[in-house]
């Protein structure tokens, strides 16, 4: 239990996007480390989606805490206490999934993803996100607000920042 708590926690916290590609089932542990990465993509025909323990005698107990994060309390409740088994299309519809792709197409969408993210955004400001949506979850309004204009301030300062505003300043493509 505690090395998958660990392993979520680092996923989740991880400072760099992480990518789940599904294709099949995503049941129990498997639907699990799917919820925790910051973007998942299924497959159209084969992905299906459950949160099966309780059909065992187990519970999701250490994946509940990031579910109701992702889905929020309500379905979360439901997938957890049902048990069933899910089509990725109802895993979009419910915010489990964030794209279904044809699985003849779902590499070469999932490798344009990365490479998006890679060409596109800074890395330091990709990890002072995750770093934000990790922290403030839980916080009061004055507290969540007060930490992410410190954070806003702190990433002013970065190099990527005083890249990212030349570059846009200049009109020129930037390179991260």
């Amino acid at each position: 239990s505690n090395n998958l708590m660990r392993l979520f926690l680092h996923i989740y916290t991880q400072r760099k996007p992480v990518i789940a590609v599904v294709q099949g089932n995503a049941l129990a542990g498997g639907c699990g480390l799917a919820t925790v990465c910051d973007i998942v993509i299924a497959s159209k025909e084969t992905a299906r989606f459950g949160y099966t323990e309780v059909k065992l005698g187990f519970i999701p107990a250490i994946v509940l805490f990031f579910l109701v994060r992702r889905v929020g309390e309500g379905r979360a409740r439901e997938l957890a206490l049902r048990g069933n088994v899910i089509s990725a299309e109802e895993a979009l519809r419910i915010g489990l999934v964030n794209y279904i792709v044809p699985e003849t197409e779902i590499g070469q969408y999932s490798a344009n993803l990365a490479s998006e993210l890679v060409k596109n955004c800074s890395s330091s400001s990709l990890g002072l996100i995750k770093e934000l949506l990790s922290r403030i979850h839980g916080m009061s309004v004055n507290d969540a607000l007060s930490y992410a204009s410190n954070l806003n301030a702190l990433t002013r300062m970065t190099d990527d920042c005083k890249k990212g505003i030349e570059s846009y300043l200049k009109k020129e493509q930037i390179k991260w």
